[in-house]
């Protein structure tokens, strides 16, 4: 599809959907993101969906969003302040009037506007009328009523054809962006394969959409986004749960065990469930369990009958989960723990992404009971670490906690699809038969790893449970001496996986005024803000912690060379309490919200403007 007259070029572009819940808004976002993608941009997805299942109808509570930015330079975050807005109801222009760009674009269905949608929403006068949107480029459009035209012809109600609206909004958008919605029709059609009326009805709403933009010219300038200038491979649009799976899948190949993944559904990692589900066919075995006890502890079992064991869970799932993860850290089974965090405490904010849990996955288990504890940081990366948390945890007979955020998981990224025979070759310690000197808790020397038993194998019966064993014999036994040394081998064990991390590294230059220190999801909008920062010749670097326990062995050594360091994350400081136990000393300043949102640039830009400027 040829670009339309009056094009403006633009580098990046940040749009953002928002309707009531039923309106479609993530399916919109999503369509949008896929067909960027597709033609070659770079981009990056926020997804924000209220935790209401049933908010009421047109009301604040109920707004649904999905935030994109495409560009064709690396996009690193979902953007600040949106160049588009397009607003399905009065409550979601309200909600988000904020976060647009001055002289932005709005784009409005005009036909939501009503008195009622307008006292529902708070809203004592109509916004169209008043002038309070005398900033901003406002484009009415009757998206409903285009949406009922065009399917006047189809055997729907009403209420059904109303539905398709959201493509209307779609096809308005393509337009003004130049896209090929003929890519759109193609994962309409993928979508909702082998039904005829819906994907019949999405295709004549958005081609409407796309078609009332261009014959009635609602835009002065319509906008390109060029094709970004990425390494040659297959790319694909991905989440970061679809990734972390993904990346299990590929470790159970690499490492020749199958995988097993027992989990218990809940918001927002249940996708991760979902998705292995779908890949049977690659000797994924998955159970649904009853519950979160459940979930682990048949992990649990797996693991000792020799699969690479994984459970999922978000932070109330992962507090049930405690106790089992001191199970397999007493027998020394290697475990894959998952935890998409959110925001809490208790039920919390369901939907709304958080660094909540790194205390807990750190320190909340009863005894001494230590795990391995990486994060992820972009959708993307969800694959690798995946990937890593399963190769550390077979390779070091240990738990492996990975901390991915609800903002990572339902977000989306360009992931660039890897060969897998090129991934780091994972060799598990399994045991071999008859071995004489097999000894269920003799240890490698250099790992301190034991050996894994797989259960039928001949001349290794051996003990294992939740009691404290023996050293080298595994038998049980409350022996003083030897249970503070099996908890000093099991803390040291943990303690030497630093010899098989990568060393910490810094964006920028390895000295300056300031080090910006973040972890998991952070990443995208701290790179930015040092970016700029460096820009304007301040002496800012940034370092993003990925391996937290064990932290990188030179960690210490990068602290020492900078004047400050500020600690970003979004919780109240875990990480800086972290840090203050296993390198206290060092100062560290903290920025943190708690939110239920990412940072933005801007005000991460402001508060680092400020530490600089203070004598």
């Amino acid at each position: 599809m040829s670009k339309n007259n009056n094009v403006t070029e633009k580098e990046s572009a940040v749009i953002k959907f928002v309707g009531d819940s039923g309106d479609g808004m993530q399916l919109t976002g999503t369509l949008f993101s896929d067909t960027a993608a597709l033609f070659g941009n770079d981009l990056a997805t926020f997804p924000d969906y209220p935790a209401e299942i049933r908010a009421p109808h047109n009301t604040i509570f109920g707004v649904s969003g999905f935030q994109v930015q495409i560009g064709s330079i690396k996009i690193n975050s979902s953007g600040d302040f949106c160049d588009v807005l397009v607003a399905m109801n009065p409550a979601s222009l309200k909600a988000n009037l904020k976060w647009v760009k001055k002289n932005g674009i709005i784009i409005v269905d005009v036909d939501a506007f009503d008195k009622k949608a307008l006292d529902k929403s708070g809203y004592e006068e109509n916004p169209l009328e008043n002038n309070s949107l005398k900033d901003y480029k406002v484009v009415e459009a009757p998206i409903s009523t285009i949406a009922k035209e065009s399917l006047s012809d189809l055997s729907l109600s009403a209420k059904a054809a109303t539905r398709s609206k959201n493509m209307v909004a779609l096809g308005i958008t393509g337009y003004l962006f130049n896209l090929d919605i003929n890519s759109t029709y193609k994962f309409i059609e993928n979508k909702f394969s082998g039904k005829d009326i819906i994907v019949e009805s999405n295709r004549r709403t958005l081609a409407a959409g796309y078609e009332f933009a261009r014959e009635n010219e609602l835009f002065e300038t319509t906008f390109f986004v060029p094709k970004a200038d990425l390494p040659k491979g297959r790319y694909r649009n991905v989440t970061g749960n679809v990734a972390t799976a993904w990346g299990c899948l590929a470790a159970a190949e690499r490492s020749g065990r199958e995988l097993f993944l027992g989990s218990y559904p809940i918001t927002p990692a249940t996708e991760i469930l979902i998705e292995f589900a779908l890949h049977k066919s690659l000797g994924a075995k998955v159970f649904q369990a009853e519950d979160e006890i459940a979930g682990i502890c048949s992990a649990i079992g797996a693991s000792y009958s020799g699969s690479l064991a994984v459970t999922t869970t978000s932070g109330p799932g992962f507090s049930l989960k405690s106790e089992a993860i001191g199970l397999a850290v007493i027998t020394e089974l290697p475990l894959v723990i998952v935890n998409v965090q959110r925001a809490g405490p208790s039920t919390g904010m369901p939907t709304k992404s958080e660094q909540s849990d790194l205390l807990q996955a750190l320190y909340g288990r009863n005894g001494e009971c230590p795990v391995i504890v990486i994060s992820a940081s972009s959708p993307a990366n969800c694959f690798y670490y995946a990937y890593e948390a399963c190769k550390l945890s077979m390779e070091h007979m240990t738990p492996v906690v990975l901390l991915t955020e609800g903002y990572l998981g339902n977000g989306s990224e360009l992931f660039r699809i890897p060969d897998v025979e090129n991934l780091p070759d994972i060799n598990p310690p399994i045991a071999k038969p008859n071995d004489p000197e097999y000894k269920p808790y003799a240890r490698d020397p250099v790992t301190l790893a034991r050996k894994w038993a797989i259960p039928g194998t001949e001349g290794l019966r051996h003990r294992i449970g939740g009691l404290e064993k023996f050293n080298i014999e595994g038998n049980p036994t409350t022996d003083p001496i030897n249970h503070e040394l099996m908890t000093k081998l099991r803390e040291d064990k943990v303690k030497r996986v630093e010899n098989y991390i990568p060393d910490q590294t810094v964006t920028g230059e390895d000295s300056g005024d300031l080090l910006v220190v973040g972890w998991g999801s952070t990443y995208g909008p701290i790179h930015t803000a040092v970016k700029e920062l460096q820009n304007e010749g301040k002496k800012v670097s940034q370092t993003h912690f990925h391996y937290i326990k064990p932290l990188p062995k030179n960690t210490g050594e990068i602290f020492r060379n900078f004047k400050k360091i500020i600690v970003c994350e979004l919780n109240a400081g875990q990480f800086v309490k972290h840090l203050k136990i296993e390198h206290p000393e060092y100062k560290y300043l903290q920025y943190n919200k708690i939110q239920g949102l990412p940072f933005v640039v801007h005000e991460l830009k402001e508060k680092f403007n400020e530490i600089l400027e203070e004598k």
